[in-house]
């Protein structure tokens, strides 16, 4: 069964965030977008590029009303090692969640059993705490945070303008469609 349009699973959590501990649940994503970006490990290779690029966007996201988390099945202790020691991940101010009993990641249909760790899957909750966009990649294949920028003004245009859709590649500002009758066949 599809994780869309399904309620974001229950869960407490530690974190690291912005230089402290602290207990994040499921209940703290609710009442605003939440992007949920799991990675597989910390002190690893694609995830610093793909978390530096998070970071990069994440004063953009927060003007959009968007949280977001960070999940590894690492511990939040590894989270701050990490944060301290790399250049990358200590532009990090979103919060980075322990995973370690790998609930989330399970949750969310990332983990790979056997290897303790999580796919690159990232998950778009709106503030209902339901979520709209999922996407997992293998883990040689590191995601785009201006795609994922993207994909959170679609969606809550469409969360905003009952009856319209946003079409492939679509920017703000360019056309949507409202499906009806009179464009079948016609696009």
């Amino acid at each position: 069964m599809s994780i869309i349009n399904q309620e974001i699973p229950e869960f407490t959590t530690e974190a690291f965030h912005n230089g402290e501990f602290k207990t994040i649940s499921s209940e703290d994503a609710k009442g605003k977008w939440s992007i949920f970006m799991f990675y597989p490990a910390d002190f690893t290779f694609v995830c610093p590029t793909e978390l530096e690029d998070m970071a990069n966007h994440y004063e953009e996201l927060q003007g959009l009303g968007v949280e977001v988390y960070a999940v590894s099945t690492d511990t939040h202790f590894s989270h701050a090692a990490w944060h301290g020691s790399s250049e990358a991940i200590g532009k990090i101010t979103y919060p980075m969640l322990g995973d370690a009993t790998h609930a989330i990641s399970r949750g969310f249909d990332v983990l790979i059993e056997d290897a303790g760790q999580a796919l690159r899957g990232t998950f778009l909750a709106n503030p209902e705490g339901i979520v709209k966009v999922a996407e997992v990649h293998d883990l040689g294949i590191g995601r785009s945070a201006k795609d994922m920028v993207r994909k959170v003004k679609a969606a809550q245009y469409v969360a905003t303008h009952d009856g319209e859709v946003c079409p492939a590649a679509w920017e703000e500002g360019e056309a949507t469609l409202t499906p009806s009758l009179d464009l079948v066949g016609k696009i």
